[in-house]
């Protein structure tokens, strides 16, 4: 069998086509902390969510991006954290 592009970008170290995965903790944390940050609009603990919920998306791009199954997870994680960093500092900077 010939490996072409599409088996190199999409498939795993099994072969497996892999595109989504279930959620890994730092996903999770993103999610649960973002929700929260609906509710407690202002104050320490919106400072608090927002960080935590950065600082997991972070995490979770970063592990993508150098130990991702597939070129596809791994350019994934790439655009994350360039849109995760460009929004933060674009919301700094806007302050």
């Amino acid at each position: 069998m010939e490996n072409t592009v599409v088996d190199k970008i999409f498939r795993d170290a099994d072969g497996n086509i892999v595109i989504a995965q279930p959620p890994n903790l730092p996903l999770i944390i993103w999610g649960v902390a973002s929700l929260l940050e609906l509710i407690f609009t202002t104050g320490k603990v919106n400072i608090g969510l927002d960080a935590l919920a950065f600082g997991s998306l972070f995490t979770w791009a970063w592990q993508e991006l150098f130990e991702g199954v597939n070129y596809f997870r791994r350019a994934l994680g790439f655009v994350v954290l360039i849109g995760v960093l460009s929004s933060k500092i674009y919301l700094t900077a806007i302050k």
